[in-house]
């Protein structure tokens, strides 16, 4: 069974259509890359597939189960990362984690200075995030990932602002995702440089 599925999706903004018809199915273990220019609707799609945005027409389900039913159940399983980093800048990159681990009721431990180290952020930990470069802050925000252990993660456009070491990072991290059976749906412009041959692809707009 897909653990996520969009039957028949619909979605316009304002007035004009974005995409129509449109199905998937994500499977553990799986990527699926969304394309597209911009303007397509690729960041509409996942603000669907996650629960943040009704489509006009269309279901998203969860292991079978439309997320309107069990929301709650689907959002403990799922991490979305948009094109904003979601951080608050007046607090340290622990202290981001302390709240993400909160709001997603989980434990704050000593895993969540592992993360930030994961992500090279060692030394950074207790600094304001406000003096943190972008791709820094953007690191804090992908940390997020690493402390909450949700199955399926949903990224728009999560390279954004990295420099090459930092998408090295990356890349690492969404291949062991994949290998410990999650699954990933992503926005990006560029190639993925994952050994996997479980990376699908969907191209919105024409």
């Amino acid at each position: 069974m897909p653990l996520l599925t969009a039957i028949d999706l619909e979605c316009y903004r304002g007035d004009r259509l974005l995409f129509r018809g449109l199905n998937l199915a994500l499977h553990a273990g799986e990527i699926l890359q969304i394309h597209g220019p911009n303007g397509s609707g690729k960041t509409s799609l996942l603000r669907i597939l996650c629960g943040l945005t009704l489509p006009t027409t269309g279901e998203v389900r969860w292991r079978g189960e439309s997320i309107a039913k069990d929301s709650g159940r689907f959002l403990s399983e799922i991490t979305y990362i948009g094109h904003h980093n979601g951080i608050k800048l007046e607090l340290s990159p622990l202290e981001n984690l302390k709240v993400t681990c909160s709001l997603a009721g989980r434990s704050a431990n000593m895993a969540l200075e592992t993360a930030l180290s994961r992500f090279s952020l060692g030394g950074f930990e207790d600094v304001p995030a406000y003096t943190l470069s972008a791709g820094q802050r953007r690191r804090v925000a992908l940390a997020r990932l690493i402390v909450v252990h949700a199955s399926c993660w949903i990224l728009d456009e999560p390279f954004t602002a990295l420099d090459r070491i930092g998408i090295a990072i990356m890349e690492s991290l969404l291949e062991k995702h994949l290998q410990s059976g999650g699954a990933v749906i992503l926005t990006t412009h560029q190639s993925l440089g994952i050994a996997t041959n479980s990376i699908r692809k969907i191209h919105l707009g024409s």
